[in-house]
């Protein structure tokens, strides 16, 4: 009523031009209120989402793996001080002001801001945490804050530090969305940040860092004959942690998981500091860490870190799980805002490069060559009739040149050469092998009732032909109420790495119901194994496949022995199959094909 007033009387509109401006307004207002969570301030969206489901989000929303480092130097302030005489006053000013300045031009192209506590607590004693709150506080709540403090103590000494970062205005704390800590005094030292009232925090350890110093340190061999590092020991062990604060704290209520259904699972609440400047550490780090952990790679630009290497060497296969900082790089620049969207597209053009050298994810997918296995495959398949050739119609309707069905491995020899093949695509894989060439699962777990006889036979090949002695274990469909009882048959899953084992992905539901079974039982699931990915889209208007959508839902690595582009291939080379038969598979490469 009192902005209708002033708009009439004051401002001397007319007052149906009044009363229309202020149904805009109302409606507006009423818009405002109907926020999504990320819309909220920051301290209202406490308990509803997890620091890295947030990233993730806003990574998606505005295509940018860019974190804008704010990092008020003395010098960047008062360029013309070399005394350093100012006041904290207006040592304090001037740093919310240049911190403020950087956010207003930069908030469209930043996926994440870091903020570094160092330069703020060198301000004052009296202000300095003030600035440092007033420049979280400037931050668009919908853009993560990652407090760069690298905190590394225990006890009640490590909860005052999580307090002092995370808790909100009227405890004097920072409400930062996650911090930088020093992993090297253990587990006491990251639990208060990541459990209990703050389980929906999240924080990068310190694992490879971009100064040549860590080397003395974090780079020392551990002696245990495997070659490997301090570093990798600690990025392994970010992994172990996160699922005990998931376990010990979980985020992702039932409810929650309901609202939420395309969130399958809480990502980690740990990832990963690793210099921009040490590709090859970027690469054993995110072997050790796994595909779905978070790396925070600083160094690129005034410390010399290359940024296609770097993402090379430590994006996952998806091309993403990674931030790159940049603080300087900007902030010196003539225009930070553009120096930021360039930024954010030069990274951009190294994930396409990424997606490019991975494009055998989710399927052996190389146009140009197929591996000796692969052919044998394919030739057995035709000699057993499990692969056909000719007019059929698949249950999408579509009709199909060829048709494949795996229950016709039907005999020991049939299924000894399957187990064969399934371990030779599985040790040739990168996503399923680390740098060493070990497998990074313990258990391989086959879905009732196709995947029982799989996983049993590759299991066996693994150990037989490639010396890899893992697990197995499987499900029944109804839980047995005698004996040994329940539903799961076979080596103990809890806390283990595990891939499953099946002979197609069709639409999915088979593998993200066993997905979930495993989460319940505190299994991990790594990856998954296939025979063949048809490689086609599940419809003309979702130009995505099945085996594409569970890679991505499920942020796991899906391989498979061959697919549509190998079998093109293979019709290619062989002189037993007509033109005709190559003909129609192309074509309906062409026509339905990812």
């Amino acid at each position: 009523a009192d902005q209708l007033m002033f708009m009439t009387k004051r401002r001397r509109i007319p007052i149906i031009q009044a009363t229309l401006q202020f149904l805009l307004l109302l409606i507006s207002l009423t818009l405002s209120m109907s926020t999504s969570t990320t819309d909220l301030p920051r301290e209202e969206q406490r308990g509803s989402q997890s620091f890295f489901i947030k990233l993730e989000k806003r990574v998606q929303e505005i295509d940018s793996h860019l974190c804008v480092g704010l990092d008020p130097h003395y010098k960047e302030l008062f360029p013309n001080d070399p005394d350093k005489e100012r006041s904290e006053e207006e040592k304090c000013d001037a740093a919310f002001t240049f911190c403020k300045t950087l956010i207003d031009s930069t908030a469209s192209h930043a996926a994440a801001y870091k903020p570094n506590a160092a330069f703020f607590e060198a301000l004052g004693p009296n202000l300095g945490m003030t600035t440092l709150r007033r420049v979280i506080d400037a931050v668009p709540s919908s853009i993560p804050v990652l407090l760069d403090v690298k905190r590394g103590d225990i006890g009640s000494t490590a909860a005052a530090y999580a307090e002092a970062c995370y808790g909100p205005l009227k405890s004097n704390g920072l409400n930062a969305d996650g911090v930088t800590l020093s992993p090297l005094m253990g587990w006491d030292s990251v639990e208060p940040f990541i459990t209990g009232d703050y389980r929906d925090r999240g924080a990068f350890i310190l694992c490879k860092t971009s100064n040549p110093g860590s080397n003395d340190l974090l780079a020392v061999d551990l002696g245990n004959g495997g070659g490997s590092t301090m570093f990798e020991k600690i990025a392994a062990l970010g992994k172990t942690w996160s699922d005990r604060a998931i376990q010990e704290s979980p985020l992702l209520t039932e409810e929650s998981e309901n609202a939420n259904k395309d969130q399958t699972k809480e990502p980690p609440r740990l990832g990963l500091v690793v210099g921009a400047t040490d590709p090859s550490a970027l690469e054993k780090a995110r072997a050790a860490g796994g595909e779905d952990v978070w790396i925070l790679a600083p160094g690129v630009g005034a410390q010399g870190g290359d940024l296609e290497k770097s993402c090379r060497a430590g994006m996952n296969r998806m091309g993403t799980g990674m931030l790159i900082p940049v603080s300087r790089g900007i902030s010196r620049a003539e225009d930070p805002g553009k120096k930021a969207e360039e930024l954010k597209e030069a990274i951009n053009t190294a994930r396409t490069s990424v997606l490019q050298d991975t494009s055998q994810v989710c399927s052996s997918n190389d146009d140009q060559s197929i591996e000796q296995y692969q052919k044998e495959f394919l030739e057995f398949s035709l000699q057993q009739g499990v692969l056909k050739f000719g007019s059929f119609v698949l249950k999408s309707g579509r009709t199909s040149p060829y048709f494949f069905n795996a229950g016709l491995f039907a005999s020991g020899a049939a299924l000894f050469k399957l187990g064969r093949a399934y371990a030779a695509a599985i040790m040739s894989s990168k996503e399923l092998t680390d740098y060493n060439g070990n497998v990074i699962f313990d258990i391989i777990f086959g879905p009732a009732y196709k995947g029982i006889s799989l996983g049993a036979v590759v299991c066996a090949s693994l150990y037989n032909d490639f010396g890899v002695d893992v697990g197995f274990a499987y499900d029944r469909k109804e839980a047995k109420d005698h004996g040994e009882g329940g539903k799961l048959v076979g080596a103990s899953m809890e806390n283990k790495r595990i891939l499953v084992v099946d002979d197609v992905i069709t639409a999915g539901t088979a593998i993200r119901e066993s997905h979930k079974m495993l989460g319940t039982v505190g299994a991990k699931t790594i990856g998954v194994a296939i025979a063949l990915d048809r490689a086609e889209k599940r419809s003309l208007e979702d130009p995505v496949s099945a085996v594409q959508a569970v890679a991505r839902d499920l942020q796991i690595p899906v391989v498979s022995i061959v697919s549509l582009p190998q079998l093109q291939i293979f019709l290619q080379k062989s002189p037993d199959y007509s033109d005709d038969v190559l003909e129609s598979v192309t074509k309906y490469r062409s026509q339905y094909g990812v």
